[in-house]
């Protein structure tokens, strides 16, 4: 399904793109996959209430985004898709256009269908870096890859990336198309989200993510994500940077909301 015949054939330009990018390390690769296999995934997909699919519980910096960490059960095409994502000769190719050691949570924990219904939006942010339930699995990069037929740039909600590390920094606008995937680092300066989506009444802004990992000791404190709201307000950027305070707090009397999106 993944089409490994041209990443494979074109992994040193991928790599050296990779590694070049601005505002920080990603690549975009339209046809990620064969089209036709995740047509007809999508043709399988109703609404996320009739896919069984979980609301996420990030109602102040997102909004009407629901999340599917075990998207596999739905169909045959996106079993065969998270199969090939966790198969040896994907994390190969991972290692050579990243030039790090990688493997795909097999859990998908926080991954997997991600829908944006009406109104949707996720404010910037960067991501946890230590996975919750392993100590030692250093999050290390994020794999988006779009599944939105027929999109138009007045829809909104192009990925944005932005470089936390300078101030005032214009972001970068990468158009969530069908059958382009995003591979990107994760790092405390890896700023991203989307701004809020003008999809037709009905219609989603899907994607299928998938995180890579490296088994390492920590040398950092472990940190939930972190969210820096644009144009928000001083309270919402207040909370965003002191939210993983209070999420390890919430996760250790109620557990983690993000573990029973399956």
């Amino acid at each position: 399904m993944i089409n490994f015949n041209y990443l494979e054939s074109n992994i040193n330009r991928l790599n050296d793109n990779f590694l070049n990018a601005h505002p920080f390390e990603h690549i975009v690769i339209d046809n990620f996959c064969e089209p036709e296999k995740l047509k007809q995934a999508l043709r399988v997909l109703g609404t996320p209430e009739e896919s069984g699919v979980n609301k996420s519980r990030d109602f102040i910096f997102a909004k009407n985004k629901f999340e599917k960490s075990d998207f596999n059960i739905l169909c045959e095409e996106f079993a065969l898709l998270k199969d090939q994502l966790m198969s040896e000769r994907f994390a190969d190719f991972l290692k050579k256009l990243t030039e790090e050691n990688l493997f795909i949570d097999p859990s998908f924990h926080g991954g997997g269908l991600h829908q944006g219904g009406k109104d949707s939006f996720l404010n910037m942010h960067v991501d946890f870096n230590y996975h919750p339930l392993h100590e030692n699995w250093f999050r290390n990069i994020n794999i988006l890859i779009y599944l939105n037929e027929d999109w138009k740039s007045e829809y909104g909600g192009e990925l944005k990336l932005r470089d936390g590390r300078k101030k005032g920094s214009r972001s970068t606008l990468i158009e969530p198309i069908f059958n382009r995937a995003v591979i990107m680092f994760t790092r405390d300066y890896t700023f991203h989200g989307y701004d809020r989506i003008t999809f037709p009444e009905g219609d989603y802004r899907r994607s299928i993510a998938a995180y890579g990992y490296t088994i390492k000791t920590p040398d950092e404190a472990a940190r939930t994500t972190v969210w820096y709201p644009e144009n928000e307000g001083f309270f919402k950027a207040f909370l965003g940077k002191n939210m993983p305070k209070l999420v390890k707090l919430k996760s250790k009397i109620l557990g983690s909301g993000t573990s029973s999106n399956k």
